[in-house]
């Protein structure tokens, strides 16, 4: 299967890059290119991209996808976590612009033995790298009925978290859970019918919830974003897109910090504490998909963009 995948909102996040022609960017998930391609063009041959991506098939297509641009690009297999020691390796220490856009690819949902989705019966697997070894089956099979019940509350934020758990638990005594329909068939039974009616598939949520646990999305934001802004020039831009309000609140909350980084009591006169602003939020609110976007690719309803500028 091709990997195809819309960028959402491209035209806004390249605008609010500022890019140089002759300056470094680095695109921490590169899926198939899309934001990368957009940053190339507008490069000399001065200008250098890095491009890093966990998902084999996502750097098979973006080398691809950016194949004209010969010397300027570097494409990397890692996790983001892991930029600012693998562009070290590449003699790389500061760059004008990073890009991370947070959504899971549409090839990754589209393609059925990934396991990401609950539109086809296929082995639960949703792991964006597939060299590791955790995957959904086991976190459903092997998590004990609390550690369930709190990943698909916090994850999820699921109403119902207690009882898809307790579900989860009572189904896999009998057998182990081993496809998406098998666990679709368990959310269900453990929502009332009503309830059900309403608010989108019943297993949205917990198929959500179970994909951040196996991936560790939330801990590798939280623990990466420093690092990343550490590597930014002066005037340099930090863009991310997230897609569900967990993912978004982290990154506010981070920028909100590294605006405001005084960690002195409220009631010091001054400030003794030596912490100085790193820049800031450019603009204050998140920048959101237009109506025509909306239109366009329903998967780009619940993005925002946020925006960060070093001083």
């Amino acid at each position: 299967m091709e990997f195809k995948h819309t960028s959402v909102l491209l035209e806004e996040t390249i605008e609010a890059l500022k890019i140089k022609p002759d300056g470094i960017y680095l695109d921490g998930t590169l899926g198939g290119g899309g934001h990368a391609y957009e940053i190339c063009r507008r490069l000399n041959d001065k200008g250098r991209f890095y491009g890093i991506d966990q998902d084999a098939a996502a750097i098979e297509a973006a080398g691809k996808r950016l194949e004209e641009f010969g010397g300027k690009v570097t494409i990397i297999r890692n996790n983001y976590c892991n930029a600012r020691e693998a562009l070290r390796e590449k003699g790389v220490d500061k760059v004008d612009g990073i890009v991370l856009d947070l959504g899971v690819s549409s090839y990754q949902l589209d393609t059925v033995e990934r396991g990401f989705t609950y539109k086809y019966d296929t082995p639960l697997d949703m792991r964006m790298d597939q060299r590791q070894k955790l995957t959904a089956r086991d976190i459903i099979n092997d998590y004990d009925e609390q550690s369930l019940y709190r990943i698909i509350r916090d994850y999820g934020e699921d109403q119902f978290a207690k009882n898809i758990a307790k579900h989860i638990v009572q189904a896999r005594a009998e057998k182990p859970v081993e496809t998406t329909f098998e666990l679709n068939e368990i959310i269900k039974a453990a929502i009332p019918a009503k309830m059900r009616a309403a608010g989108g598939h019943p297993s949205k949520r917990t198929f959500q919830a179970i994909r951040i646990e196996c991936n560790h999305e939330l801990e590798v934001l939280k623990n990466s974003l420093e690092d990343m802004m550490q590597m930014l020039n002066a005037q340099g831009r930090f863009c991310i897109i997230t897609f569900h309000s967990l993912e978004d609140r982290i990154v506010k909350n981070f920028f909100r910090t590294m605006e405001n980084p005084c960690t002195c009591p409220p009631e010091f006169p001054v400030c003794v504490c030596g912490k100085i602003p790193y820049g800031k939020a450019v603009p204050r609110k998140p920048i959101l998909p237009s109506e025509e976007e909306l239109k366009a690719n329903s998967r780009s309803k619940s993005a925002k963009l946020r925006v960060f500028e070093r001083i």
